[in-house]
């Protein structure tokens, strides 16, 4: 594959890809299968769904394994092509959505206790099937709790994207309003619905539709459009310039500058400019 430098498009493309599979994989799983099956309050119909479903459910969880594992690919790829915005906010987008990433793939453990624990029912046990079905309810509802971290992290992570997409110049100004709304929501949601759960019902599912068209625009304009090749060559111009103009500070002779190195000389030159001033 080549540098990003050189073919940013291929790159934008192959996130929009991705992207577009997360969604998919993960609007069956969570949206499609989870509605279909889980009866909100009834453990018993729960379990008869799942028992009788087990095939669906397997596939379901499946594609929630597939979803981290895949995405985890697509932030290295959007995080290459937001580097050239602000580096340090970039690399905390990565991090965060590293961290968000690893609690969804650790919360699908609890999806995956559900089919053995039900198994149970069907054969000798020291549990009741009522207090069976009470424990795969326990399972899903941890998996909601953690679930709902993981929004945490992935909220402010795109609030951190949606910031960098506005202010690139090569990707669309609407696209990181709304995916900075699509951040804010997302944290409105799963802080309610954690701590409070009655303004969760009343606000949910709709405090999401801002999450989905945020992320489908996203998605479809990496895909379809990719970046401003013109406007990335420029933001990497620029970057490079400003790294040949700091490197200059301290001679030609210089490999390598720490940020340390260039905040002491860009001070040095701040107090000999006042200097310079103040005698005239």
């Amino acid at each position: 594959m080549p540098a990003i430098e050189t073919s940013p498009q291929i790159y934008a493309r192959t996130a929009g890809a991705i992207y577009l599979l997360v969604i998919l994989f993960g609007g069956y799983s969570e949206g499609v299968v989870t509605n279909a099956l889980i009866v909100s309050g009834d453990p018993a119909a729960t379990a008869h769904n799942i028992t009788a479903h087990a095939q669906l459910w397997n596939l379901s969880n499946l594609g929630n394994l597939i979803v981290p594992l895949i995405g985890t690919v697509q932030m290295v790829i959007e995080y290459l092509l937001l580097r050239p915005v602000n580096k340090p906010l970039a690399l905390m987008f990565l991090l965060l959505n590293a961290v968000s990433l690893a609690v969804e793939a650790v919360s699908k453990l609890f999806l995956l206790m559900v089919a053995p624990i039900l198994n149970r029912a069907n054969g000798p046990s020291n549990f009741t099937p009522a207090q069976i079905y009470d424990l795969a309810a326990i399972a899903l509802n941890a998996h909601n709790l953690a679930f709902h971290i993981t929004l945490i992290f992935f909220g402010v992570a795109i609030l951190i994207g949606g910031y960098l997409i506005f202010k690139s110049g090569y990707l669309p100004r609407l696209i990181g309003l709304l995916m900075g709304l699509a951040g804010t929501c997302y944290l409105i949601a799963s802080f309610a619905r954690l701590f409070a759960p009655t303004l969760a019902d009343t606000i949910g599912p709709a405090i999401l539709l801002p999450c989905l068209i945020g992320e489908a625009s996203l998605c479809l304009w990496l895909l379809i459009k990719g970046v401003n090749v013109g406007k990335w060559r420029e933001r990497l111009s620029q970057n490079e310039h400003s790294v040949v103009a700091l490197k200059a500070m301290f001679g030609p002779a210089t490999k390598s500058v720490s940020i340390e190195d260039m905040n002491a000389a860009i001070a040095k030159r701040g107090a000999a400019a006042g200097d310079t001033s103040s005698s005239e």
